[in-house]
């Protein structure tokens, strides 16, 4: 199963999307389910964000990446888990 992970970042940080890390993000959200596959996993994770205050009041200085990881590996990476 997969859980998607919203980053955001500041364009001065990453000016591409792809640039934007968990470690350097200003916002990382967890989307509360889980996916079976990545286009179901990205869809509803954008739709997330939309429906959220963050992404309603996004600036256009702000860059979005998503991301869908095993859950398995999110939880060892968790410091304290």
């Amino acid at each position: 199963m997969l859980t998607a992970l919203v980053l955001i970042c500041s364009a001065a940080v990453a000016a591409d999307a792809h640039d934007c890390t968990r470690n350097n993000a200003n916002t990382v959200m967890r989307v509360p389910a889980e996916f079976g596959n990545p286009a179901t996993c990205f869809m509803h994770a954008q739709a997330y964000l939309a429906g959220s205050s963050i992404g309603r009041d996004l600036d256009a200085n702000e860059r979005v990446r998503i991301i869908c990881v095993p859950r398995e590996s999110l939880i060892a990476a968790t410091p304290g888990q």
